[in-house]
């Protein structure tokens, strides 16, 4: 398990968010190659986000948009497209989204074959949670003692059958 100090203050920060505003859905598009898993996110202006933790260092790319990150509570950094980086292994982010924003992250995954962009997507989803044990630290938010992540998609899905 990764070890970081400033966890309590980002995990402050997610529980504020959940408070103030409501659940922001942030559509996520799921592309396999041979051996590779991308994932593509959009992100509205305005929004402020908190990011999962790391296990893997990959490569990412902003192709759209400008965006502030804070990495790991560090300084303020912004980033306008076109931008490519690496994200390091226990790299956690807090980003405000200045411009609307699109992120990919590029995953190496053995096994990974172009034939999952045919499946359904609820196939898909069940390949991603998968990966996603492999590339992301499981966290548990000191002040609910939930993963929030899983609470927070809960609180999405939850949100979409009420519409």
């Amino acid at each position: 398990m990764i070890v970081r100090e400033n966890d309590n203050r980002i995990d402050d920060l997610e529980l504020a968010i959940l408070a103030n505003f409501e659940p922001l859905d942030c559509p996520v598009s799921h592309t396999f190659t041979n051996n590779m898993y991308i994932r593509e996110i959009f992100m509205p202006a305005g929004s402020l986000i908190t990011s999962k933790i790391h296990k893997t260092e990959h490569p990412y790319t902003v192709s759209y948009g400008k965006v502030a990150v804070s990495i790991d509570n560090g300084e303020w950094l912004e980033i306008t497209a076109p931008y490519t980086g690496i994200t390091t292994p226990g790299t956690r982010r807090v980003l405000y989204i200045i411009e609307d924003c699109i992120w990919t992250t590029y995953h190496n995954f053995d096994g990974m074959s172009s034939s999952y962009n045919e499946l359904s997507e609820e196939e898909k989803n069940k390949i991603v949670e998968k990966i996603e044990e492999k590339i992301l630290e499981p966290h548990i938010n000191y002040l609910t003692g939930t993963n929030m992540n899983i609470e927070y998609r809960d609180l999405l899905n939850n949100q979409k059958e009420t519409l």
